[in-house]
């Protein structure tokens, strides 16, 4: 099996991203084949994660796909590497909230058999940082923290403290970092700017990541703990799915288009390799700069990002504004999620978008954020009614109404309400899902494209 490093913290904003990432362009400078992971649904940080290792960053999300599907997804994305590097998520234990365990970093390290590294933040703190790696490595006897990293460190004089009050708690110091700008990625609404928006800056900043871990952390004793991980027993999960209508033997391969560039950052590697494994043939194009959808397009996908940044140059392209609505109204499927959503509404702050639903969209100030279970109302392009499939909003926008006449889902937890647009083709929500848990709405979506 691959070698295999979780990289946890006791909170979020200890240098998870930054530590993970490095590592992950250390050793690929180093000459491995290394396989980039993220504990949780978070779409930003991987991006950063392909770029350092040439590889789809890739999810693993024991809520939206089950604890069941851990091991299957990360032998899928790992195969033929040398070593992966799979970063968590807020601090070790914190996963779906009321729900224990579930969706933890530790949750996903124990399914996956992994040693954790953990990444303190030292920079207001000496000998307590001993008591700190001795609470969390004690919590759960599961969990194998095989090293710890200490990050913001102020000094020589201060690392010293810190690695002699280290001493006795039985866990190794592997690494120690300073304070380093040139490696901060900028932030706004929704976390890290994305790679696609900013891809000089950020192949420097991962360059640089890789350069102060090479620096600062014993490179050998990592690989040796991500070598010392046991063998792990799972089959790799497959695209291919032989359930739903698919495209059949002797139809055409549909082209679905997929809205891709810098306003539409967000999407799972899985989606594109199921639709593929369907029978579909998947073209990528940008809605900012492409005129037209791509030739002989018969269903659209388009995922989450940042409309709400682009809305402006979104707005004036008109010829594919119109080429997105002619193509809805003709009943072909489309599917929308977050940041589609928003494209396909009227407007959004204002401005002109496609059109196809009757609603608007504007920001806020409050962030909606959090685990959603939902039930399709009705048939449609996605799912047979009464399909259940968990999901993740994550946006500071609101639409209005928030449900069309016919909703896409009913969301049974944490609330229960009504969310989205169903109509002919078009599914439409704010519900991020991961289509790995459930390949038969791949599977009948491309059905319905090559239809």
């Amino acid at each position: 099996m691959v070698a295999r490093l979780v990289i946890a913290a006791p909170a979020s904003g200890s240098g998870k991203t930054t530590v993970a990432t490095g590592l992950m362009a250390a050793f690929a400078r180093s000459g491995l084949a290394v396989s980039p992971h993220k504990v949780g649904p978070d779409y930003i940080d991987p991006g950063y994660h392909a770029l350092a290792t040439g590889r789809p960053g890739r999810n693993l999300d024991a809520y939206m796909c089950g604890p069941e599907l851990m091991a299957p997804l990360f032998a899928h994305g790992s195969r033929g590497c040398d070593l992966a590097v799979i970063e968590g998520v807020m601090g070790l234990y914190d996963g779906a909230s009321g729900l224990g365990e579930l969706a933890s970093t530790a949750q996903v390290a124990k399914l996956l058999r992994a040693p954790v590294v953990l990444v303190v933040d030292a920079s207001s703190q000496s000998r307590s940082v001993a008591a700190l790696v001795h609470g969390f490595a004690s919590w759960d006897p599961q969990v194998r923290i095989g090293g710890v990293i200490l990050n913001k460190v102020g000094s020589d004089r201060h690392e010293a403290l810190l690695r002699e009050a280290m001493e006795d708690v039985g866990v190794p110091v592997l690494g120690a970092l300073r304070r380093a700008p040139q490696v901060d990625t900028p932030s706004r609404h929704l976390g890290l700017v994305p790679v696609a928006e900013r891809r000089g800056d950020a192949v420097d900043a991962v360059a640089a990541m890789g350069e102060q871990v090479r620096a600062g952390c014993d490179l050998e004793a990592l690989l040796a703990l991500a070598r010392s991980a046991p063998p792990l027993e799972a089959q790799p999960w497959e695209p291919a799915h032989d359930s739903g209508p698919g495209t059949g033997t002797g139809t055409r391969r549909p082209v679905i288009a997929v809205a891709g560039g810098s306003a539409f950052t967000f999407s799972y590697a899985e989606h594109t390799e199921l639709l593929a494994a369907a029978g579909a043939d998947v073209v990528t194009f940008d809605p900012l700069k492409d005129e037209q959808l791509p030739d002989g397009t018969s269903g659209l996908v388009i995922g989450g990002g940042f409309p709400e940044v682009y809305a402006a140059e979104l707005s004036a392209n008109e010829r594919l504004r119109e080429a997105v609505t002619e193509l809805a109204r003709s009943g072909a499927p489309v599917a929308a999620e977050c940041a589609g959503l928003l494209y396909l509404a009227r407007s959004l702050d204002g401005l002109p978008m496609c059109g196809v639903l009757d609603a608007d969209a504007r920001m806020s100030g409050r962030l909606t954020l959090g685990y959603r279970e939902a039930v399709a109302v009705a048939d449609n392009s996605l799912a047979v009614a009464g399909t259940r499939l968990r999901g993740h909003e994550f946006h500071r926008t609101v639409i209005e109404p928030g449900a069309g006449t016919d909703p896409a889902w009913g969301v049974v937890h944490p609330e229960r309400r009504v969310e989205g647009f169903v109509r002919r083709g078009v599914h439409a929500s704010y519900l991020h899902t991961h289509w790995a848990a459930r390949p038969e709405v791949a599977h009948r979506f491309a059905g319905a494209c090559a239809r």
